[in-house]
C-alpha cells in the first residue's frame, strides 16, 4: 500500500473509484523529502495526513512510531479525526499498489509493506480493479437507426447500459469476452464515434467530445488485450 510519487490528485481518484470507507494509501509528500502523506478515505471524501521520517521513527501528531506497520495496527484500533467537522477515520483497508491497471493511469513502481497477519498475495487477488468507468454515451438502436442516451458502466470485463445513470436494472450487459475489436468509427454523421465489434451485432456508440471518446477506446483496447493475455497464457498452460 505504499504508492512511491503517487500524486495527491491520483490517490483521491484511486480512492473514490474503487476504495471504500477506511481504505487508504501512503504515498511521498511533494512538500518535503521527509514527509510521507497518509491517504484515507472517509465517507465522500480523502483526508490527507503527513507523516514525518526522522531517520529512525515515524512521527504523526503526537505520537511516534519505530515503523509505518505500528502506526497502522495503532490506528486500527482508534479513530483518526478526519476534517474540522470531526469525521472519523479507521484505518481498515490497504489498498495495494501492485494491480494490473491501463496505461492510461499514472504507472507507480515501488516496494510495498503490509498489514500484519495479511501477506500481499493474500490483497492483491481481492483488490477492486482502476479499469473501471461510467457516463453517458449516445448509443445507435438495434432495428430502428435512432440515437438515444444510455448510463454505460465498465466493470471488469462487462459493459453494461442503463436507461439513465439513476436506473437499477440495465438494459443489457454485454461480455468483452466476445467482442473482437474497439475502433474509431466515421461512418456515422455523428462525430466522436467509436464501434464495438461483436459477433451478431456492431455497437455504435457516441462520446461528448472526443478526448472523452478516446478515454473509452484506450480502456476498452486494454480490457481486451488483457482477455487475449490470459486466453495465452492458459493455451500455454494447457500446451505444457
Amino acid at each position: 500500500w505504499y504508492h512511491g510519487n503517487l500524486t495527491r490528485h491520483a490517490a483521491e481518484a484511486l480512492l473514490l473509484s474503487n476504495g471504500q470507507d477506511g481504505s487508504y494509501l501512503l504515498r511521498k509528500s511533494n512538500e518535503r523529502e521527509d514527509l510521507y502523506s497518509l491517504s484515507v478515505r472517509g465517507k465522500d471524501s480523502v483526508k490527507h495526513f503527513h507523516i514525518e521520517h526522522t531517520g529512525t521513527s515515524f512521527k504523526f501528531g503526537f505520537n511516534e512510531f519505530s515503523s509505518l506497520k505500528e502506526l497502522v495496527m495503532h490506528f486500527a484500533n482508534q479513530p483518526l479525526i478526519g476534517s474540522e467537522t470531526g469525521t472519523l477515520i479507521v484505518l481498515k483497508y490497504p489498498y495495494p499498489w501492485q494491480v494490473e491497471e491501463p496505461s492510461i493511469y499514472e504507472s507507480v513502481r515501488v516496494h510495498t509493506a503490509m498489514q500484519t497477519g495479511r501477506t500481499e498475495s493474500d490483497l492483491v487477488p481481492n483488490a477492486p480493479s482502476l479499469g473501471t468507468k461510467e457516463g453517458y454515451l449516445i448509443k445507435q438502436g438495434k432495428i430502428v437507426k435512432s440515437w438515444k442516451t444510455r448510463w454505460f458502466t465498465l466493470h471488469r470485463y462487462e459493459l453494461k447500459y442503463f436507461k439513465d445513470q439513476t436506473a437499477t436494472e440495465p438494459i443489457r450487459a454485454l461480455d468483452l469476452t466476445e467482442c473482437s475489436a474497439v475502433q474509431f468509427d466515421y461512418s456515422q454523421e455523428r462525430v466522436n464515434c467509436f464501434c464495438l465489434v461483436f459477433p451478431l451485432r456492431t455497437y455504435y456508440l457516441c462520446a461528448k467530445t472526443g478526448i472523452e471518446a478516446d478515454e473509452w477506446i484506450k480502456i476498452l483496447r486494454w480490457k481486451l488485450s488483457q482477455i487475449r493475455k490470459q486466453l495465452e497464457e492458459h493455451s500455454a498452460t494447457l500446451s505444457s
